[in-house]
């Protein structure tokens, strides 16, 4: 029984850190990619909707962003739901298709991307220590149940085992999306 709460605890935190790498895809790092939209939610007919099940998105270029609505009544929706979004980005609507040239970074624009990728890192790390602190209740709960208190504190050092292990990912993820952030 302990076994399977480790092996969750562990899966759980693995998809922790695949939450974040997908989170850091949605940052930009002077290029275009559709990637860049994934977070952005739209109002559509009451629902919020992802941009990517409402327009077919592409990049016909390094620095362009186009966004073919299915539905032309869309359009204002998408342009003012990326307006709203913390991307900094600027939408231009043709009627036909939304524009978005992707600008260079600046050096203060790194820095806030730097500091967005550590709140993001700083939440993986925070989730990752709320499965710990999950798994060891659980733990401690078997121990009530019947397992030994030395058996007890040998799983719960494997589960800090596991954390130390997935912190110390986030770390390497951060560090290389700040790497990618910060080149020029």
């Amino acid at each position: 029984m302990p076994q399977s709460v480790k092996k969750n605890a562990e899966d759980r935190m693995d998809k922790a850190i695949g939450a974040l790498r997908r989170d850091l895809t949605s940052l930009r790092a002077g290029r275009a990619t559709p990637s860049l939209l994934d977070r952005i939610q739209v109002e559509y007919y009451g629902a919020m909707t992802p941009v990517n099940q409402l327009a077919n998105l592409t990049t016909p270029d390094s620095r362009t962003l186009l966004i073919q609505p299915w539905d032309k009544s869309s359009m204002s929706s998408i342009e003012k739901a990326i307006m709203k979004s913390d991307l900094g980005l600027t939408p231009s609507n043709d009627g036909i298709v939304i524009r978005i040239v992707i600008p260079a970074l600046t050096e203060e624009r790194r820095n806030d991307l730097v500091k967005m990728t550590k709140k993001f890192g700083e939440e993986a790390k925070i989730a990752i220590r709320n499965i710990r602190r999950d798994a060891n209740d659980e733990i401690k709960k078997l121990e009530k149940a019947g397992i030994s208190e030395d058996e007890s504190r040998k799983h719960q050092e494997d589960i800090q085992k596991f954390t130390d292990k997935f912190v110390a990912e986030v770390e390497k993820v951060l560090a290389a999306k700040e790497k990618e952030i910060m080149e020029v």
